[in-house]
């Protein structure tokens, strides 16, 4: 197992190497200078949208705020308790600077996907609107490269089938039965038979179940949350402003060791902030565009400044307060009992637990759902992919095997499953911002032509 670890690491630095994320830059700057910052300034916009009733009108499977839910379920997970701890603890306070910046151009590269996918989806043999990458590469690269676009689409379907397994479910599920060890004594064993039988019941529903309950649990989840983290801060206030200035510090000159944390370079700041950041808001995976391609919309750009939000919310939001919380609280520094540093879901529990009591049974739960939710997310999208392999007939194939992973993954070593799903995630991301750049000028001539019809120019 250790020398399995050692050379998915080894894969991992490869595609997580300056090429890996000089791509996913270059794609987020030139969507969003191409979108005339857009996705900066409408945000306001997109709330209300997504909110709105007008935009539930349309073809599609579910409602767009259900769409969006089942897109932030996925998204909503570890990345944002364990992930951004995992951050801090290899790359120092300065990782999170650069989680904010690849979310805010993220926030173009989400937005590009779900318009892709609400233009270029399909109806499948069962009726259901179903899209994604792999079939914007397909349908819509297909148009001026046929070869290209079909080699790209079912890259993006082979990765995308194998990475769920490992950002969906090993993760999710391995680091569930971690914290409810930890902090309430259930045997990981139960933790796997429980999740793997909540998940088959809610997974046979598909898309509009899924949809249902991740509509309900994901914002009550989100709200408890960061309550709690605004009240950890409140109580913290004092220490806000050094630990805002540790971000920025950071993030241009190295960490030096302190206390528990061993130190950091800049490098590692920019590898692991962008790397976490991905692996949380998933801009530039393409893996939310499969949701939002079920949406019930007539309006790719609506539905793409709907899909947006996510990462705003996802990075922006969430995770902010997760870093906000470790920094002031001091906890980044501290040691375990190993006389090592803190790192993933310990570390953000600590945290909270050192500034109100109890507050690491808040992690934990909040842990459990996210991680829950985000099993259900994933499910939807590996079934498409999927799907988009073996037909409709096969999908009970895939289920079956997923439920067996949520049983499997919650007793495998954590450090193999961080480094799998970072290797897969980087694999994923590759022909889908080869397309996303191909199809551009398709998404910014669309998007003009809905702000000139509303009678406000898209660079006003």
């Amino acid at each position: 197992m250790d020398n399995l670890n050692a050379f998915i690491g080894s894969v991992n630095s490869f595609a997580w190497g300056p090429p890996m994320l000089g791509m996913l830059g270059v794609t987020g700057v030139l969507l969003t200078l191409g979108l005339v910052f857009m996705p900066w300034r409408k945000v306001g916009y997109g709330f209300r949208l997504l909110f709105s009733k007008d935009t539930e009108g349309g073809d599609g499977e579910v409602r767009p705020f259900n769409a969006l839910m089942t897109a932030l379920s996925a998204t909503v997970g570890t990345g944002n308790i364990a992930g951004v701890a995992t951050a801090i603890a290899l790359g120092g306070p300065g990782a999170i600077f650069y989680m904010w910046l690849i979310a805010l151009f993220g926030m173009a590269t989400k937005y590009a996907e779900a318009v892709c996918a609400v233009t270029y989806r399909e109806v499948d043999a069962n009726g259901k609107y179903v899209g994604g990458p792999m079939y914007y590469l397909r349908n819509g690269v297909g148009e001026f490269a046929p070869e290209l676009g079909k080699w790209l689409g079912l890259l993006f379907a082979i990765f995308g089938a194998v990475a769920a397994f490992g950002i969906g479910n090993a993760v999710q599920v391995n680091s569930m039965a971690v914290a409810l060890d930890n902090s309430f004594s259930v045997p990981t064993w139960i933790t796997g038979i429980i999740v793997a039988a909540l998940t088959g019941i809610v997974v046979i529903g598909g898309i509009q179940r899924i949809g249902e309950v991740a509509g309900k649990l994901v914002p009550a989840m989100i709200v408890l949350y960061i309550g709690a983290a605004l009240v950890i801060l409140i109580i913290n206030f004092t220490a806000i402003p050094a630990a805002i200035a540790m971000i920025f510090k950071y993030a241009f000159t190295p960490a030096a060791a302190t206390g528990g944390f061993a130190g950091a370079a800049v490098a590692a700041a920019i590898r692991f902030g962008v790397a976490r950041g991905v692996f949380s808001n998933e801009s530039g995976l393409g893996s939310a565009a499969i949701a939002h391609a079920a949406a019930k919309t007539n309006s790719p750009v609506r539905q793409g400044i709907i899909a947006m939000l996510g990462t705003f919310i996802d990075t922006i939001v969430v995770c902010t307060m997760t870093a906000l919380v470790i920094l002031t609280s001091g906890a980044w520094m501290l040691t375990g009992a190993d006389g090592s540093g803190l790192t993933g879901a310990v570390l953000t529990s600590t945290g909270f637990q050192s500034s109100i009591a109890g507050g690491q049974y808040i992690v934990t739960i909040a842990l459990a759902v996210f991680a829950f939710t985000t099993i259900l997310g994933w499910s939807y999208y590996g079934e498409r992919c999927w799907q988009y392999l073996f037909k409709e007939k096969s999908l009970i194939i895939y289920r079956a095997l997923w439920v067996l992973a949520a049983l499997s993954f919650a007793n495998v070593k954590v450090d193999l499953v961080w480094n799998l799903s970072d290797t897969l995630n980087g694999l994923m991301a590759v022909p889908n911002l080869i397309g996303l750049l191909l199809l551009a000028p398709m998404v910014f001539k669309v998007t003009r032509d809905y702000f000139e019809k509303a009678g406000t120019p898209l660079s006003s």
